[in-house]
């Protein structure tokens, strides 16, 4: 198989680095320049007067000088390429590869870099490749970065299913709900060699993991899937890369499920991009007494879909798939078969709400040793889980 790279072209991808390093330009005015005078060569050959004719004096002046850090950038990124040609690509704006939802948001990024096996595909006869995320029908799944034990489950259990009915689930590879919704993807079986089981969108350079204790996670998502982002190589993980990757996680995506999240967290940022792009938004309900809950409930008030099964997400959307979940896709608790009544008696004592010791001893009227131990078991069993603060909370499973 033949290697695809989208910029085989030394000075072809240094000039698209120059653009994007240029200060005061971003995208919106490389856009502008790309428009009125064609391909970042073009521009950088173009007069003095016919950049003023689209920019200022100054931005033309800028775009006229070399701008710092574009040679060591050029040769990271040349050596980035060659170490893996078949799994890593640069696109950029017009190229075949780059992914047409993108196209649509208001701020498309100017370049973005991709890597995974999933790239491994030869150009077709419509000059477009493998890499058609378009096509790939996503749905973001994204939450707190400190979910419940039952947040987690759900985000993990809802990747599982609509991975196996034929979804690709986008989502940032952050701590907590995005990790988890990850695992479930990529746990998905029966998915064909060229499907694309996850998207993580990084907000970092590609040459780097964050978070550190993700590498793991990484490599599988490569296997797999497609790692994608829009900074440069060696960019650190900024706190104001965060909120903007976010509009490319609700652009690659059909819908967005929030799993959990708190009132200030930055998947309720997510969410409102998606419904700028008009996009769906589903929510999961949770506990009325749960600070991770908060989001989802405000999202539902503004009119998010309150979902409870992952099949309730596909019929929104109305996707049909020739594989239909083969894992019980629903959030809603169910009563599980425990033999010993003494722990199915205090199953039902915990409800699902998360409650503190004290509050569970008076409603089981179990003895602190015997209650200690009881929950001990169940924690075993991964039927409880121990939460901060003292507080314990029964997991129901989809």
């Amino acid at each position: 198989m033949a290697a695809v790279i989208s910029m085989t072209d030394a000075d072809d991808l240094a000039a698209w680095l120059r653009l994007s390093l240029t200060p005061g330009i971003g995208n919106q005015r490389a856009r502008q320049l790309l428009k009125a005078l064609g391909l970042p060569q073009t521009i950088f050959d173009s007069s003095k007067s016919a950049l003023c004719a689209v920019l200022s004096e100054g931005l033309a002046d800028a775009l006229l000088e070399s701008p710092p850090g574009l040679e060591d950038l050029l040769r990271t990124t040349c050596d980035w390429l060659d170490a893996d040609p078949q799994h890593r690509r640069v696109l950029t704006l017009g190229d075949p590869a780059y992914p047409r939802c993108l196209l649509e948001l208001d701020d498309p990024p100017l370049m973005l870099y991709a890597m995974g096996q999933s790239l491994a595909w030869e150009i077709g006869a419509d000059g477009r490749t493998g890499l058609d995320l378009a096509q790939a029908a996503g749905l973001a799944i994204v939450g707190s970065r400190n979910p419940t034990p039952q947040g987690a489950g759900n985000a993990h259990d809802f990747a599982l299913a609509l991975a196996q009915a034929g979804l690709t689930v986008v989502s940032g590879m952050a701590l907590g709900i995005d990790a988890a919704a990850h695992r479930g993807a990529l746990e998905a079986h029966g998915l064909g060699e060229d499907a694309i089981a996850t998207v993580a969108v990084v907000g970092t350079g590609l040459d780097r993991v964050y978070p550190r204790q993700h590498r793991a996670l990484a490599h599988q998502i490569a296997r797999r899937g497609v790692i994608l982002g829009e900074y440069h190589l060696g960019t650190p993980p900024l706190a104001a890369h965060f909120p903007q990757r976010n509009r490319l996680i609700a652009g690659l995506s059909r819908g967005t499920l929030v799993v959990e999240a708190a009132l200030q967290s930055g998947s309720l940022i997510t969410a409102r991009m998606a419904l700028e792009q008009g996009r769906d938004v589903f929510a999961i309900p949770g506990s009325v007494h749960s600070t991770q809950s908060k989001g989802c409930h405000a999202l539902i008030k503004q009119g998010a879909k309150l979902v409870e099964s992952a099949r309730d997400v596909l019929e929104e959307l109305q996707f049909a798939h020739a594989a239909a979940p083969t894992v019980a896709a629903t959030s809603t608790p169910a009563e599980p078969e425990i033999p010993d009544s003494e722990a199915g008696a205090l199953l039902k004592a915990l409800g699902f709400d998360p409650i503190g010791l004290d509050a569970l001893q008076a409603r089981s009227g179990l003895a602190t040793p015997d209650l200690q131990a009881q929950l001990m078991g169940l924690e075993l069993q991964g039927l409880v889980a121990r939460l901060p603060g003292g507080l314990f909370q029964r997991i129901a499973r989809a």
